[in-house]
Protein backbone atom coordinates (compact mmCIF):
# COMPACT_ATOMS: atom_id res chain seq x y z
CA UNK A 1 0.00 0.00 0.00
CA UNK A 2 1.43 3.37 -1.00
CA UNK A 3 1.75 6.29 1.38
CA UNK A 4 0.76 9.83 0.43
CA UNK A 5 3.51 12.06 -0.82
CA UNK A 6 4.76 14.68 1.61
CA UNK A 7 5.29 18.22 0.32
CA UNK A 8 8.87 19.36 0.42
CA UNK A 9 10.01 21.94 2.94
CA UNK A 10 10.01 25.50 1.67
CA UNK A 11 13.33 26.28 0.03
CA UNK A 12 15.56 29.23 0.86
CA UNK A 13 18.02 28.63 -2.00
CA UNK A 14 17.33 27.61 -5.61
CA UNK A 15 17.27 23.89 -6.36
CA UNK A 16 19.93 24.48 -9.03
CA UNK A 17 22.10 27.29 -7.62
CA UNK A 18 24.55 27.50 -10.51
CA UNK A 19 21.76 27.68 -13.08
CA UNK A 20 20.00 30.36 -11.03
CA UNK A 21 23.21 32.36 -10.63
CA UNK A 22 23.94 32.23 -14.36
CA UNK A 23 20.38 33.31 -15.10
CA UNK A 24 20.60 36.32 -12.80
CA UNK A 25 24.01 37.32 -14.18
CA UNK A 26 22.55 37.16 -17.69
CA UNK A 27 19.55 39.27 -16.59
CA UNK A 28 21.87 41.85 -15.03
CA UNK A 29 24.10 41.79 -18.12
CA UNK A 30 21.05 42.76 -20.17
CA UNK A 31 20.62 45.86 -18.00
CA UNK A 32 24.28 46.78 -18.54
CA UNK A 33 23.99 46.29 -22.30
CA UNK A 34 20.89 48.50 -22.40
CA UNK A 35 22.65 51.21 -20.38
CA UNK A 36 25.70 50.95 -22.63
CA UNK A 37 23.58 51.41 -25.74
CA UNK A 38 21.77 54.31 -24.09
CA UNK A 39 24.98 56.06 -23.03
CA UNK A 40 27.23 55.44 -26.04
CA UNK A 41 24.76 55.23 -28.93
CA UNK A 42 21.58 57.07 -27.98
CA UNK A 43 23.01 59.83 -25.82
CA UNK A 44 20.86 59.00 -22.79
CA UNK A 45 17.57 59.37 -24.64
CA UNK A 46 16.18 56.10 -23.27
CA UNK A 47 15.79 57.76 -19.87
CA UNK A 48 12.75 59.53 -21.30
CA UNK A 49 11.05 56.17 -21.92
CA UNK A 50 10.45 55.58 -18.21
CA UNK A 51 7.17 55.99 -16.34
CA UNK A 52 5.61 59.38 -17.02
CA UNK A 53 2.96 59.82 -14.31
CA UNK A 54 -0.66 60.25 -15.32
CA UNK A 55 0.17 60.63 -19.00
CA UNK A 56 -1.42 58.06 -21.30
CA UNK A 57 1.66 58.02 -23.52
CA UNK A 58 3.73 57.33 -20.38
CA UNK A 59 1.95 54.07 -19.58
CA UNK A 60 4.33 52.01 -21.69
CA UNK A 61 7.07 53.21 -19.37
CA UNK A 62 5.73 50.67 -16.86
CA UNK A 63 7.19 47.97 -19.11
CA UNK A 64 10.53 49.66 -19.76
CA UNK A 65 11.31 51.54 -16.56
CA UNK A 66 13.03 48.69 -14.61
CA UNK A 67 15.31 48.06 -17.60
CA UNK A 68 16.55 51.67 -17.76
CA UNK A 69 18.87 53.62 -15.46
CA UNK A 70 19.85 57.26 -15.08
CA UNK A 71 23.56 56.69 -15.60
CA UNK A 72 26.21 54.20 -14.53
CA UNK A 73 26.16 55.17 -10.85
CA UNK A 74 22.44 54.38 -10.69
CA UNK A 75 22.95 50.98 -12.33
CA UNK A 76 25.98 50.12 -10.19
CA UNK A 77 24.03 50.89 -7.00
CA UNK A 78 21.28 48.50 -8.07
CA UNK A 79 23.47 45.68 -9.39
CA UNK A 80 24.45 43.75 -6.23
CA UNK A 81 20.99 43.75 -4.58
CA UNK A 82 19.49 42.84 -7.97
CA UNK A 83 21.74 39.78 -8.19
CA UNK A 84 21.41 38.67 -4.56
CA UNK A 85 17.67 39.16 -4.11
CA UNK A 86 16.74 37.84 -7.55
CA UNK A 87 18.83 34.72 -6.90
CA UNK A 88 16.98 34.11 -3.60
CA UNK A 89 13.55 34.65 -5.18
CA UNK A 90 14.45 31.88 -7.65
CA UNK A 91 14.30 29.44 -4.70
CA UNK A 92 10.61 29.03 -5.53
CA UNK A 93 11.37 27.98 -9.10
CA UNK A 94 11.37 29.85 -12.39
CA UNK A 95 7.57 29.96 -12.65
CA UNK A 96 7.19 31.55 -9.22
CA UNK A 97 10.04 33.97 -9.96
CA UNK A 98 8.31 35.13 -13.15
CA UNK A 99 4.95 35.50 -11.39
CA UNK A 100 6.36 37.43 -8.43
CA UNK A 101 8.49 39.67 -10.64
CA UNK A 102 5.60 40.36 -13.03
CA UNK A 103 3.29 41.35 -10.17
CA UNK A 104 5.89 43.67 -8.63
CA UNK A 105 6.92 45.06 -12.02
CA UNK A 106 3.41 45.78 -13.32
CA UNK A 107 1.43 46.60 -10.17
CA UNK A 108 4.22 48.65 -8.63
CA UNK A 109 4.76 50.42 -11.94
CA UNK A 110 1.09 51.20 -12.42
CA UNK A 111 0.71 52.64 -8.91
CA UNK A 112 3.84 54.72 -9.52
CA UNK A 113 2.26 55.97 -12.74
CA UNK A 114 -0.81 57.00 -10.73
CA UNK A 115 1.03 58.80 -7.93
CA UNK A 116 4.58 59.64 -9.02
CA UNK A 117 6.25 62.87 -10.07
CA UNK A 118 8.77 63.17 -12.87
CA UNK A 119 10.04 60.38 -15.10
CA UNK A 120 10.82 57.18 -13.17
CA UNK A 121 13.50 54.74 -14.33
CA UNK A 122 15.47 52.01 -12.59
CA UNK A 123 15.18 48.49 -11.22
CA UNK A 124 14.92 49.63 -7.62
CA UNK A 125 11.13 49.20 -7.56
CA UNK A 126 11.55 45.54 -8.51
CA UNK A 127 14.40 45.19 -6.00
CA UNK A 128 12.22 46.57 -3.20
CA UNK A 129 9.48 44.16 -4.28
CA UNK A 130 11.83 41.18 -4.14
CA UNK A 131 13.12 42.25 -0.74
CA UNK A 132 9.62 42.64 0.69
CA UNK A 133 8.62 39.28 -0.79
CA UNK A 134 11.56 37.56 0.89
CA UNK A 135 10.98 39.37 4.19
CA UNK A 136 7.30 38.42 4.45
CA UNK A 137 7.19 35.06 2.64
CA UNK A 138 8.31 33.04 5.65
CA UNK A 139 5.83 34.66 8.02
CA UNK A 140 2.90 34.01 5.70
CA UNK A 141 4.09 30.45 5.05
CA UNK A 142 5.00 29.85 8.74
CA UNK A 143 8.38 28.57 7.61
CA UNK A 144 11.14 28.82 10.21
CA UNK A 145 13.88 28.54 7.58
CA UNK A 146 12.44 31.36 5.51
CA UNK A 147 11.91 33.52 8.61
CA UNK A 148 15.58 33.08 9.53
CA UNK A 149 16.52 34.15 6.01
CA UNK A 150 14.21 37.15 6.35
CA UNK A 151 15.97 38.20 9.56
CA UNK A 152 19.37 37.93 7.86
CA UNK A 153 18.14 39.97 4.90
CA UNK A 154 16.65 42.57 7.19
CA UNK A 155 19.96 42.97 8.98
CA UNK A 156 21.76 43.25 5.64
CA UNK A 157 19.31 45.39 3.68
CA UNK A 158 16.78 46.70 6.19
CA UNK A 159 18.29 50.16 6.07
CA UNK A 160 17.24 50.64 2.45
CA UNK A 161 13.58 50.36 3.49
CA UNK A 162 13.73 54.01 4.48
CA UNK A 163 13.66 54.55 0.74
CA UNK A 164 9.88 53.99 0.76
CA UNK A 165 9.52 57.39 2.43
CA UNK A 166 9.75 60.76 0.68
CA UNK A 167 12.69 63.01 1.39
CA UNK A 168 15.53 62.24 -1.03
CA UNK A 169 15.49 64.62 -4.03
CA UNK A 170 15.50 62.87 -7.37
CA UNK A 171 14.56 59.47 -5.91
CA UNK A 172 11.18 57.93 -6.74
CA UNK A 173 10.05 56.80 -3.31
CA UNK A 174 6.70 55.89 -4.88
CA UNK A 175 8.39 53.18 -6.97
CA UNK A 176 10.09 51.86 -3.83
CA UNK A 177 6.90 51.95 -1.75
CA UNK A 178 4.58 50.38 -4.28
CA UNK A 179 7.17 47.84 -5.38
CA UNK A 180 7.51 46.78 -1.74
CA UNK A 181 3.74 46.60 -1.22
CA UNK A 182 3.39 44.51 -4.37
CA UNK A 183 6.11 42.22 -2.98
CA UNK A 184 4.13 41.75 0.26
CA UNK A 185 1.04 40.91 -1.79
CA UNK A 186 3.06 38.42 -3.84
CA UNK A 187 4.29 36.75 -0.63
CA UNK A 188 0.72 36.44 0.61
CA UNK A 189 -0.52 34.98 -2.68
CA UNK A 190 2.35 32.49 -2.90
CA UNK A 191 1.80 31.30 0.68
CA UNK A 192 -1.94 30.90 0.07
CA UNK A 193 -1.33 28.96 -3.15
CA UNK A 194 1.15 26.67 -1.38
CA UNK A 195 -1.38 25.94 1.38
CA UNK A 196 -4.08 25.11 -1.15
CA UNK A 197 -1.66 22.80 -2.93
CA UNK A 198 -0.79 21.09 0.35
CA UNK A 199 -4.45 20.60 1.33
CA UNK A 200 -5.20 19.22 -2.10
CA UNK A 201 -2.54 16.56 -1.68
CA UNK A 202 -0.46 17.81 -4.58
CA UNK A 203 3.15 18.02 -3.44
CA UNK A 204 5.26 20.93 -4.54
CA UNK A 205 8.91 21.77 -5.10
CA UNK A 206 9.81 18.87 -7.33
CA UNK A 207 8.31 16.01 -5.28
CA UNK A 208 6.69 13.44 -7.55
CA UNK A 209 2.89 13.09 -7.15
CA UNK A 210 3.20 9.36 -7.74
CA UNK A 211 4.31 7.01 -4.94
CA UNK A 212 7.48 5.02 -5.52
CA UNK A 213 7.46 1.32 -4.86
CA UNK A 214 4.64 -1.15 -4.16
Amino acid sequence: MSSPAVPAKPRILPAHPMRAAVGMVAFLALLWVIEGVDQFVLGGSLDYDGIVPRQVDGLDGILWSPLLHAGWAHLIANSIPFLVLGFLVLAGGLGQFIAVTALVWLLGGFLTWLTGFGITVGASGVIFGWLAFLLFRGFFARSGRQIVLAVVLFLAYGGVLWGVLPGTPGVSWQAHLFGALAGVLAARLVASADRRTSRGGRPSDGVSPYPIGP
